[in-house]
This record gives structure tokens, C-alpha cells and sequence, in this order.
């Protein structure tokens, strides 16, 4: 009896494991699904959010709490989507603006280098009260300056939702969902992308608990602006 239990529980403990480890390993690289288009609500409510599994960040900077930052990505015809899922119990968020400073805050962040022949990429931010900063960075050997982006109206604007975690009125953390179009990215090369198309990218989070923490799927210098560093996007 003693066995047929082990040999069960042996059973029910891999079940767990498996659920458990729906992420996908780091290897620099990550596999992208095709979906249809859909609306982002901040909850990561969309069933084909299940068509990909988490990508956890690794936190690099320690001064303040430890905490978990997942992500998932998808693209469609029109657009890329990204889920982050943060980990947290202080939101540090003031900054009542889009365009504003907001990598001084509490934030998400992703960048997205399509062309590699040259150093010209998009990086979007989002604060946890769903502020937004899109911009292009022309990037010569370290000395860089955003552009932010000109007639930004129709189908050039991004779509964005956040949503505060919280249990019996504590917070644990937040959730950044949002939808960057094709439109808004031109005129980089080599969008929109296709089946076995490779764009260079990472993605980061930064967090203001007392002293501030940085997580990034991929490991840069100093600056989140290392591009040479970022990881692939593959496009299936």
C-alpha cells in the first residue's frame, strides 16, 4: 500500500510541477504565436493569452524587495501584444502624464530593435496607473535621445490598460497589457513581421520600493539602451 501511494503522490507532485513551470526557459531567444486581434483590459483576461506561456525576468538590481515580473508575448497582422505581471507591494507611482519621465517610477518597459543594420529602435513604457511613453531611439555608439512620435492619433495609437492587484486591501501586485501597432512603427525595417521573421528586443521592469530594483529578460550594461545585447524575437 505504502508503494501504491508513493508511486501516486510520485504522480500528483510532477502534475504540480508541470503547472507550475509554464514558463518558458531563457535561451535568448523566445518563439513568438500568431493570433487573432483582441482587446487588452490590464487582467490578461484574453483566451489567447494561453496560446504562450510566461517568460519570467531575472531581477539584476537587489537594493530593494525581491519580487517576481513574468511576461508573455503575441503578434497579430496589425500588431505585437505584451502581458507583464508584477510582483509587488508598493506602487510608486505619481506621474499623472503620458511622455513624462516615467522609468522614474514604477514601470514596464520594452524595446524593440527590427532592423539590426541600423541603431535606430522603439521603446514603450508603462506605469502602473496606465501612462504610456512611446518613443524612437536613434542610438550612436551610447549617445542616445528619444523621439516621441508625430501624428499619433488612428491607427498608430497603441492600446494600454493596467490593473492593481490586491487581497483583503493589500496590494501584491500589478498588471501592464498592451498592443503596439505596425503602424506606429514605421518606418523601421522589416515590419510587420512574418512567419521566420527575427526582430532583436528585451523587455524590463523597474520598481521605487525604498532603493530601486530593475528586472530584464536579457542582461544589458548599465544602461537598458545596450541594443547589441538584447535577445530575439522569432515570429512563428
Amino acid at each position: 500500500m505504502n508503494k501504491i501511494y508513493s508511486f501516486f503522490a510520485i504522480i500528483l507532485l510532477s502534475s504540480a510541477l508541470t503547472v507550475k513551470a509554464q514558463k518558458t526557459a531563457d535561451t535568448g531567444t523566445l518563439t513568438i504565436p500568431k493570433i487573432p486581434d483582441f482587446e487588452v483590459d490590464g487582467k490578461g483576461t484574453g483566451t489567447y493569452w494561453t496560446k504562450t506561456n510566461w517568460v519570467s525576468l531575472t531581477q539584476r538590481r537587489k537594493e530593494g524587495k525581491i519580487y517576481n515580473t513574468d511576461t508573455k508575448v503575441l503578434y497579430s497582422d496589425t500588431g505585437i501584444y505584451f502581458l507583464f505581471h508584477c510582483q509587488d507591494s508598493l506602487i510608486t507611482s505619481t506621474m499623472k502624464e503620458d511622455f513624462a519621465n516615467l522609468y522614474l517610477e514604477d514601470v514596464v518597459e520594452v524595446f524593440l530593435w527590427t532592423d539590426e543594420s541600423l541603431p535606430i529602435y522603439f521603446e514603450y513604457e508603462l506605469s502602473p496607473h496606465n501612462y504610456e511613453l512611446p518613443i524612437l531611439v536613434p542610438n550612436t555608439k551610447g549617445t542616445f535621445l528619444g523621439w516621441r512620435p508625430w501624428h499619433y492619433e488612428g491607427d498608430r495609437k497603441t492600446r494600454h490598460a493596467t490593473y492593481i492587484e490586491t487581497k483583503n486591501n493589500v496590494i501584491t501586485g500589478w498588471n501592464a497589457e498592451f498592443f503596439i501597432p505596425y503602424a506606429l512603427l514605421k518606418p523601421l525595417n522589416n515590419v510587420p513581421p512574418k512567419k521566420g521573421t527575427k526582430w532583436r528586443a528585451n523587455m524590463y521592469r523597474i520598481d521605487y520600493d525604498n532603493k530601486s530594483s530593475t528586472w530584464s529578460w536579457q542582461l544589458t550594461g548599465p544602461s537598458f539602451h545596450d541594443y547589441e545585447k538584447f535577445g530575439t524575437f522569432i515570429f512563428d
